[in-house]
């Protein structure tokens, strides 16, 4: 029995959001889904949202350039945070999509090393990390 590890808890690869739609729209979505267009209704909400920011992907891309923040998935480990306070720097975080910072920081280290963050999307941390950075997150 001594082999057995704890595996780190999955993380989700989205975020769950709650629209509200009027019943012709609602009806009108799940005659397509009925029809076959769609398997159901998020593969068709996915679908709608996908496609109108794909319209949007020049101003997406600009805004970005313009706010100076990171597109996608960025992780945030105790090693990264450590090296940026052995340096005496500080971590501004711009995030369009998802950042994590690691369940092994502390919130001792977190206080030492961010100065800020501002996240589109979703932010994954410690309940403790998160209380620490109250005052640093936009």
């Amino acid at each position: 029995m001594s082999n057995i590890r704890q595996l780190r808890d999955k993380q989700p690869e989205n975020e769950k959001i709650t629209i509200n739609l009027g019943f012709v729209d609602l009806g009108r979505i799940d005659l397509l889904v009925q029809e076959g267009f769609y398997s159901n209704r998020s593969d068709l909400i996915r679908t709608a949202i996908r496609n109108q920011l794909e319209s949007h992907t020049g101003v997406v891309s600009e805004s970005l350039e313009r706010h100076t923040m990171e597109l996608g998935l960025r992780d945030y480990s105790v090693a990264d945070l450590e090296a940026l306070r052995d340096a005496g720097e500080m971590l501004h975080v711009k995030v369009v999509g998802l950042a994590r910072i690691d369940a092994d920081v502390t919130p001792e280290l977190a206080r030492q090393t961010i100065g800020s963050i501002t996240v589109l999307g979703a932010l994954q941390a410690s309940t403790e990390v998160k209380k620490a950075l109250a005052d640093r997150i936009r």
